[in-house]
């Protein structure tokens, strides 16, 4: 994939090596795409501690976390029946590094991941954020779109599928423990206010492994219930055509997905 933008030269670079990071990851019935996420972030990213806040997971998330645990032996594990915005607000203040990594539980980092986002790193840089791509996603020209689409949404309200933070522009930051989905705007909008840039790129980027689950109407429906009542379109409502796209995929993923089955049985059928 092509950056949406260049490295900055040796000049404006930071010359200091930013070292090992602490990766938040926030997990609730997570084991679905988890693991993925995890062997990725450690083949990618140096990892000084991965901290978990899980949601009391009824799954095998834990079972998950304690086998990378037992593997590299700097796995902390915070368990609190909270929303995201206060998932994300104790994950922040256990963080121990000059920066941290936010990673989303169903997210694949790319490969060489921490290397590519380095190079965006300058004095006045916050933050950076490689952007997500749908592993659904396959037709070369659908993909373009999201990928402006998606571009064009973080510009306004952010994103934290894989962000790497300056720890320093957010040690103070107090995230409204009841925003649940809306959390990753006023982080990016706490990061602006401090006078420090957030770079979106297309490269680094991460690979969205949504839960198959995802994929149906009602899913669909209820995301974006939840964006309408935290006031998304109230505060942006340019991002109203936008989301239309988001929908109108969810719509076609859940009548391929019940489509197959009507399909294997026509190209195969029972004698």
């Amino acid at each position: 994939m092509r950056g949406l933008l260049r490295a900055p030269s040796s000049k404006r670079s930071s010359k200091k090596s930013i070292g090992k990071v602490d990766v938040v990851v926030l997990t609730k019935n997570s084991q679905e795409q988890l693991e993925r996420c995890l062997e990725a972030v450690y083949k990618n990213v140096p990892v000084s501690r991965l901290i978990v806040v899980d949601g009391y997971s009824t799954d095998k998330t834990l079972d998950i976390v304690n086998k990378f645990d037992k593997e590299h032996g700097n796995v902390l594990l915070i368990q609190d029946k909270g929303g995201r915005g206060r998932a994300r607000q104790m994950g922040i203040e256990h963080v121990e590094t000059e920066w941290f990594l936010f990673v989303d539980s169903d997210a694949e980092l790319c490969n060489n991941w921490f290397e590519k986002a380095k190079v965006f790193i300058t004095p006045e840089v916050g933050a950076v954020w490689g952007i997500e791509v749908w592993s659904v996603i396959k037709n070369p020209r659908i993909l373009r779109l999201f990928l402006q689409i998606t571009m064009s949404i973080f510009q306004t309200r952010g994103g934290t599928h894989d962000l790497l933070v300056r720890r320093d522009v957010v040690k103070d930051i107090k995230i409204p423990p009841d925003l649940h989905s809306f959390e990753d705007a006023f982080i990016k909008e706490w990061i602006n206010k401090k006078d420090y840039k957030v770079i979106a790129t297309y490269n680094p980027y991460c690979i969205h492994h949504r839960p198959s689950v995802v994929w149906n109407i009602k899913s669909g429906i209820n995301i974006a219930q939840s964006e309408i009542r935290c006031g998304l379109f109230h505060k942006y409502p340019n991002l109203l055509l936008s989301y239309g796209f988001y929908i109108a995929y969810f719509a076609y993923q859940n009548l391929r997905k019940a489509s197959l089955p009507a399909l294997q049985l026509v190209r195969h059928p029972k004698k």
